[in-house]
């Protein structure tokens, strides 16, 4: 057995990366578990790290047999931005390509937890900060640790943001909130994301975790290819105009409408019976 640091325990890993893991969940193993395993460096982002994260997430996203993921981050922290070591190190190498990274790395690690077609569990133990930030937001639930706190970070660097907070922070919390904490860099605790609704659920460290798993464990249960019609319907009625919205829920109703999911669900009702998804 492998004990995930965060909090909690996993199955023995079914893949492995010097910094990251990916593991089946012992009690559902249609719940992988994603996690940033660079403890002492506080999990900051290297290269090696955002490939092998990409990779895990794409291989997730793909994998007909996982209908619910978690992201977790190993040792105190859930992650906290990029490694400003290696960041130094490309700046003086050519400061020309050193920001390369936000569109081969960070753009497409944002991209495929927030539309992968399966609900994705942010498992915040600890710090998340800058880019940690936008993984977490681009989760669809989270979970953090009481001790958890949260910050843009970017300004005090001289930059702006990136993995998507300039959008995720606007539609959580309003563009007010959101450029004051973008423009302050002011670092916030667990207690105020519950109270603004950034997360789901605040808890004793030890147990983010299996928090996490429990809400995962739920959703792998139920109908992933609503959750996943779903996904897109908040995408794109965050942004678009009311009849852009209507006419592609209307769509997503039909492509639902014929699913097996969707025929149990209703008979299922009827019989007053608990339904089986399949996802199909």
């Amino acid at each position: 057995m492998e004990t995930n640091s965060a909090g909690g325990t996993a199955a023995s890993s079914t893949h492995a990366d010097p910094a990251v893991l990916v593991t089946a969940d012992e009690k559902d193993p249609a719940v992988a578990i994603v996690t940033l395993n660079r403890p002492a460096k506080r999990n900051a982002l290297t290269i090696e790290l955002k490939e092998a994260l990409l990779a895990a997430l794409e291989g997730v996203a793909t994998d007909a047999g996982v209908r619910a993921v978690v992201l977790a981050g190993s040792g105190k922290s859930f992650c906290v931005g990029q490694d400003l070591g290696e960041h130094v190190q490309a700046l003086e190498a050519d400061a020309s390509t050193s920001f390369d990274t936000v569109g081969r790395h960070y753009n497409p690690i944002v991209a495929t937890i927030a539309t992968m077609p399966k609900p994705v569990i942010a498992a915040i133990n600890g710090g998340a900060v800058g880019a940690g930030l936008g993984f977490a937001l681009a989760c669809d639930l989270r979970v953090a640790a009481e001790s958890a706190t949260f910050a843009t970070a970017f300004s005090a660097i001289g930059l702006t943001a990136d993995s998507g907070l300039s959008a995720s922070l606007v539609h959580s919390l309003g563009a007010a909130r959101a450029t004051e904490l973008l423009l302050l860099g002011e670092s916030f605790d667990a207690a105020q994301a519950l109270a603004s609704g950034l997360v789901r659920a605040v808890v004793p460290v030890d147990q983010v975790l299996d928090t996490a798993l429990e809400l995962a464990r739920r959703l792998a249960a139920g109908p992933t290819l609503a959750y996943a019609e779903i996904k897109k319907a908040v995408a794109i009625g965050a942004v678009s105009p009311l009849d852009t919205v209507l006419e592609a829920e209307g769509a997503a109703q039909a492509r639902l409408g014929v699913t097996t999911d969707h025929k149990e669900a209703v008979e299922a009702f009827l019989a007053k019976r608990r339904p089986t998804f399949e996802g199909r």
